[in-house]
């Protein structure tokens, strides 16, 4: 259990430091109804980055999960946003686009195993 804790802090902290090397393909990610996405993208990434970190340390892990769950609810309408709007992200393929949407599903399931234990 303690790898997969590892892994997915790994991942998160990863996909945090990302934020601020693309910052501009994640701000065209961002959908057109929220303001600031300059704003939205640092605070994504800072949580990201705090929540992977969160969940190696044993007083911190079930913040850290539950945190890592409601950043995954509150970033799905972005991942559904760049599917739809495919063509602002040439680079991916659209198969990709999609597939972060139910991707989702797991990562929550995964980050709930640690909100229990401490």
């Amino acid at each position: 259990m303690a790898k997969a804790r590892w892994l997915m802090a790994f991942l998160f902290v990863g996909a945090g430091i990302l934020h601020f090397v693309y910052t501009e393909l994640y701000i065209h990610i961002v959908p057109g109804y929220l303001p600031d996405p300059l704003l939205l993208v640092q605070i994504s990434g800072v949580a990201e980055i705090l929540g992977g970190i969160g969940l190696v340390i044993p007083q911190t892990r079930k913040a850290a999960a539950w945190g890592i769950i409601v950043l995954l609810v509150a970033v799905l309408p972005a991942n559904i946003n760049m599917a739809i709007h495919h063509a602002q992200f040439s680079g991916m393929p659209v198969w990709a686009l999609w597939g972060r949407v139910p991707l989702q599903v797991p990562l929550i399931w995964w980050a709930s195993g640690y909100t229990r234990k401490v």
